[in-house]
């Protein structure tokens, strides 16, 4: 048993360390509040993580393997209904990890490796609304021209990317607080499958429309 015990210490440091991140943005957090949230001394915390930066980065492995995970359902989507769940999944995650989206420029500009895993974040994200794209085209839900599938892909990927920024810049001392964060999400599933609209059919438009009254239309 004594030999697990490294091993839980170090999850429970990566679980509070994400509380403060997402709490406080990842800039206003030291390791010495970290050990002292997680009642440790700073020197066992550097044992598992010598350096602030291997949390970020532990943090941002966990985001990606889940997120891996979520955009493969992406190949399933057929309509509006599948879009919506599918997006309102992908910003729960995010979510989940918001700290590297609020404070994302940032974490960028000090980060390499950062830097370039989330390029192919973005870049697996494009791929799979371009597959959400198809599978609705297939089942005769939206009606796009090949011209228009990469801009509308991107300036969905872009939402899905800037929406925390967005709700954090206009209310920041109340937007990504957990108790708002259901309205902020469905706010941000809407908008960007709305980027849809011109290419609906007409019964799609409809039942998102349901959709969106049915869970609070967005403002």
């Amino acid at each position: 048993m004594a030999r697990k015990a490294p091993r839980r210490t170090a999850e429970r440091i990566l679980e509070v360390t994400l509380e403060l991140f997402n709490r406080f943005g990842e800039p206003n957090v030291s390791t010495t509040l970290i050990s002292a949230e997680l009642g440790i001394s700073p020197g066992n915390l550097y044992y598992h993580y010598p350096a602030k930066d291997e949390l970020i980065n532990s943090l941002f492995e966990r985001y990606e393997r889940a997120l891996g995970e979520l955009l493969g359902a992406s190949e399933g989507v057929r309509n509006v209904e599948d879009a919506w769940f599918f997006l309102h999944s992908l910003f729960e995650l995010i979510w989940q990890y918001r700290f590297l989206y609020r404070d994302l420029n940032d974490l960028l500009s000090k980060n390499r490796l950062l830097e370039t895993r989330f390029q192919a974040v973005l870049k697996n994200k494009t791929r799979a609304v371009r597959h959400v794209l198809d599978g609705m085209s297939r089942h005769g839900a939206v009606n796009i021209d090949s011209r228009d599938v990469e801009p509308t892909a991107t300036s969905m990927v872009v939402v899905l990317t800037y929406w925390l920024s967005f709700e954090y810049v206009r209310d920041p001392r109340h937007a990504l607080e957990p108790e708002n964060a259901q309205q902020a999400l469905l706010r941000g599933a809407w908008h960007v499958l709305n980027l849809l609209t011109p290419y609906l059919e007409p019964a799609q438009r409809q039942h998102l429309q349901q959709l969106t009254g049915a869970y609070g239309s967005p403002p």
